[in-house]
């Protein structure tokens, strides 16, 4: 038998090149060889939305279609709305009776994203649980495996903790799901800090030719480089770290013009903009075609969460009967 994978994504916004290289890519050569559940985690959407969720449900069809146009086939895995299945609410419950505050309080992507965002208020009882409703995603379904990077491996460590302890209290029910470190191409932001939604730093799936010049335009390049004639310095060119992930084979091309200053800063962006709206056009060919027939999104998500609900509602059985005996 396959092991069960369990992974997702938040929406709130449109999916950029991060989530394709970081996330997407891998997804796609996962689900030949795992039982993939991949979650549209709007619950955890709203945990830092909750101002302001009028464009959730836009996201959730505009990010189901950018996976099934990256290579996700429902048919192969278990696409689903994480508010569609009850179970998980159910099972986070659980885990919050049993989850020691100083747990959540030493998370370190807790305190860094207090540090980072400015423009939400998280300093909420709902985002401190964040790791404890992930802990009930991840195991509601048992999965034994979870891709992760290395900056999330704080957070699968603390499902690790939850299910050691639920077993050690009630009965051995709970997997430790084990991480799959994910190979995740380096690929910062615009402004070379990590991509993201909340840093406004994005080059989304979605955006036209034009934008996508506009935006690489705008990168921050060689900092020491002031003029053209002067040497480059790709290894800590953000521009550079693009053109080894989406064009490999123009990397040493690139590193001995900019190196000896044969190239100048404004035409290697022109030309990696070029490169990544050629990769993006089959992409956003699709998704415009699914997005045409958002019912059909509709019934993809409703299906799939039928289908993860099965699977949840066996899980919560065997818990309720464990705690309640």
């Amino acid at each position: 038998m396959k092991k069960r994978l369990l992974s997702g994504m938040r929406p709130t916004g449109n999916l950029h090149l991060g989530h394709l290289v970081g996330a997407l890519k891998n997804w796609v050569e996962l689900q030949e060889n795992y039982e993939c559940f991949f979650m549209i985690a709007d619950w955890h959407a709203l945990m830092s939305e909750y101002e302001d969720a009028s464009k959730t449900q836009e996201y959730i069809l505009d990010n189901v279609a950018d996976w099934l146009s990256c290579g996700i086939d429902p048919n192969k895995s278990t696409v689903f709305l994480q508010s569609q299945v009850q179970e998980h609410l159910d099972l986070y419950m659980f885990f919050s009776c049993i989850t020691p505050l100083g747990w959540l309080e030493r998370c370190p992507t807790y305190k860094e994203q207090l540090r980072e965002i400015k423009n939400r208020d998280l300093s909420t009882f709902a985002f401190l649980g964040y790791p404890v409703l992930q802990a009930a995603d991840i195991l509601i379904y048992k999965a034994s495996v979870v891709p992760v990077g290395l900056d999330q491996l704080p957070h699968l460590e603390l499902t690790r903790e939850i299910s050691r302890r639920f077993n050690h209290l009630y009965k051995n029910i709970f997997p430790e799901a084990e991480a799959l470190l994910t190979k995740t191409p380096k690929l910062l932001g615009l402004d070379a800090r990590k991509m993201s939604k909340s840093y406004n730093n994005t080059i989304n799936l979605s955006d036209e030719p034009a934008v996508v010049k506009k935006k690489v335009q705008s990168m921050i390049t060689d900092p020491k480089r002031i003029h053209l004639s002067d040497p480059g310095h790709p290894e800590v060119c953000n521009v550079h770290s693009y053109y080894s992930v989406f064009a490999p084979q123009l990397k040493e091309e690139i590193d001995e013009a900019c190196g000896k200053a044969q190239i100048g800063c404004t035409q290697c962006k022109q030309q990696l903009a070029d490169i990544l709206i050629e990769k993006l056009n089959p992409i956003q060919d699709k998704r415009q075609e699914l997005l045409k027939h958002k019912n059909k999104l509709k019934e993809i998500l409703e299906d799939g969460s039928q289908r993860a609900k099965k699977v949840a509602c066996a899980t919560l059985k065997e818990v309720r009967k464990a705690v309640f005996v």
